[in-house]
């Protein structure tokens, strides 16, 4: 599933192509959105705005498209009135005069006014975004008593904690930061939850500046001229189940933590807090 970084960055995409162009069509696959394709066309896009996982397009008559991808929605970016080839479905197109946006295979898609943005209710209730908010923001966050007790493998999966933290941010976040999975923040100290606040802003922006990459930017250069492909250069620990840690040498761990998958280096990650 596409996780904030990687939904930042197809806005990014989406606002290139899409923002002060007016839409001269709107398509939605779904027959309740039907009527919204008219109130959209020819409409100017005023921008493009990620909450978490969730996607925003801003028209000037105050309508939003909000998208949610999945595990399976991608957008695609082309020609205006030209479309890939592909076996995904076609949920959602708009074109302009020079490009079409192109939404495939997402099943989360509406139509909001700003007042239906304020009261939704997943985006109402979303964490800071761990993409652009600032380390501050996410460690008061992270303080909050709410979540005091609850472990950190599974609370970094909570969207109302921090909105934007899927599977590999997940375990690489906690391999910088030092922190165990089954640790919760009342296990903590002020120092380590300060670390585990800079360690989620500065991966999610790194992923986000340099296509997903989350390790050492030095070390994943030096890999890469060497030759090894982008899976063994990407990650701190993520997917690299059996092999070193590149900290400590370590055999790097798979475990399941709300129901998905998890790595981690029992050395560098002890524990006890």
């Amino acid at each position: 599933m596409p996780e904030g970084p990687e939904i930042r960055r197809a806005a990014d995409r989406l606002e290139r192509a899409l923002k002060g162009q007016s839409a001269e069509a709107v398509f939605f696959a779904f027959e309740h959105l039907k009527p919204f394709e008219r109130q959209l066309g020819g409409q100017r896009v005023e921008s493009v705005e990620t909450r978490g996982k969730g996607l925003l397009i801003h028209f000037e008559n105050r309508l939003s498209i909000y998208s949610y991808n999945q595990l399976y929605g991608r957008w695609f970016v082309r020609p205006a009135h030209s479309y890939p080839r592909t076996g995904r479905q076609l949920r959602l197109a708009i074109h302009n005069a020079h490009k079409s946006a192109l939404l495939y295979s997402a099943s989360d898609i509406d139509v909001l006014t700003p007042g239906q943005i304020a009261l939704h209710p997943f985006l109402s209730r979303l964490g800071p975004d761990v993409v652009s908010a600032e380390t501050g923001v996410v460690l008061k966050q992270i303080r909050e008593p709410r979540f005091a007790r609850r472990q950190l493998g599974a609370l970094l999966l909570d969207q109302h904690f921090l909105a934007g933290v899927g599977n590999y941010l997940r375990s690489e976040i906690l391999f910088v930061s030092g922190l165990h999975p089954r640790l919760r923040p009342s296990d903590c100290s002020p120092e380590q939850l300060e670390a585990l606040a800079e360690a989620a802003t500065t991966l999610a922006r790194r992923s986000y500046r340099h296509n997903g990459v989350t390790c050492d930017l030095r070390i994943a250069r030096e890999l890469k001229a060497a030759g090894q492909p982008r899976s063994r250069y990407r990650h701190w620990v993520f997917s690299r189940t059996g092999r070193p840690c590149r900290q400590c040498g370590t055999p790097v761990l798979l475990t399941t933590v709300a129901s998905r998958r998890l790595n981690y280096c029992p050395v560098c990650q002890p524990q006890q807090a």
